[in-house]
């Protein structure tokens, strides 16, 4: 594919100052990579993970990181940079963030962030509140506590000393709720509360917010058939693998989409072709919830709604040429 030509290109490159940058936010199996490609070819630009799956190291293809052959064509940062035993958390990401932004400017090119993950892409553009961090026998307290008496009246406990919070989870979202119980009860202050507190650590400079809706259908069938490829080049080997770690199954990495049942498939619990219905039903529960945020929560200056064509390059140099 051609997305512009090299006088577009350099119109381009000369419109864009040293404090721009490009956020690319789209639900999982959006096309958000491929246009995040695309664009660094025409900007000069690296691009910078914003997914907090992708930033594991041991999940390449079920998290779809981009390919070897992708990362080939352009550079990309902090994807695969941490190990699957650690915990990354927003603010840990944003500091990254900000490092990898650093020196990708020092290098004269153009920071092109990229994801799905809302709570990383919004704390790109308004940072977060100082939130507290929660000691480790109260995190433990909680995560036996919801596997003890399940999401909904986990949810409903928490109901009574941060209604806020509680209202706005769903009894599936374990780890937010889990961190919501612990806040509260480390400090006696709801995390709504916190989140109230003027916010810091937004990464600096100018973004060109585009979001990536393909419609519903089409994205449904993208993830059906993007799980049945990922199967194909070894998918199972890999969640197998992560399983002969023996992680704390409450770690982050260990709720990766797919990982619970093809790990099931493994223990013979279910079969493969139930995996696979499964991981993909799940995948598309993600991707809804994911285009629900980004439509309510994510003002985008360049909102993208069909197939991924050579106007959604030309539509983007369209707004920042004018």
């Amino acid at each position: 594919m051609a997305p512009s030509s090299p006088e577009t290109d350099f119109a381009v490159r000369d419109a864009i100052t040293a404090d721009d940058y490009f956020i690319i936010a789209g639900p999982t199996a959006s096309g958000k990579s491929a246009l995040a490609i695309d664009l660094a070819k025409a900007v000069d630009g690296i691009i910078v993970n914003a997914d907090s799956m992708q930033i594991y190291q041991d999940l390449r293809l079920i998290t779809a990181r981009p390919s070897v052959a992708d990362e080939a064509r352009c550079e990309h940062t902090l994807y695969g940079v941490l190990d699957g035993a650690e915990r990354a958390s927003v603010r840990l990401w944003l500091g990254l963030a900000a490092d990898a932004f650093a020196a990708i400017r020092a290098r004269g090119k153009t920071p092109i962030l990229v994801g799905g993950t809302g709570m990383y892409v919004n704390a790109a553009q308004f940072g977060i509140a100082p939130m507290p961090d929660v000691p480790a026998t109260i995190h433990a307290e909680c995560v036996d506590e919801l596997a003890a008496i399940g999401g909904a009246r986990f949810r409903a406990a928490l109901a009574k000393d941060d209604p806020v919070t509680a209202a706005r989870l769903f009894d599936g979202d374990s780890q937010r709720l889990v961190r919501a119980m612990g806040v509260v009860r480390a400090t006696g202050r709801p995390i709504s509360a916190w989140q109230q507190d003027p916010h810091e650590y937004m990464l600096a400079g100018n973004p060109h917010t585009i979001a990536v809706l393909p419609p519903r259908e089409e994205l449904y069938q993208r993830i059906n058939s993007r799980f049945e490829i990922m199967m194909g080049e070894g998918a199972m080997d890999e969640v197998i693998a992560l399983g002969a770690r023996n992680l704390d199954p409450d770690l982050p990495v260990m709720k990766a989409l797919g990982v619970r049942e093809l790990l099931a498939c493994h223990r013979g619990e279910l079969s493969i072709e139930k995996a696979i219905e499964l991981a993909q039903r799940d995948s598309r529960h993600y991707a809804k919830r994911q285009m629900t945020w980004l439509r309510n929560n994510f003002n985008a200056k360049i909102e993208l709604n069909e197939k991924y064509s050579e106007r959604f390059l030309k539509k983007i140099f369209s707004d920042i040429i004018t």
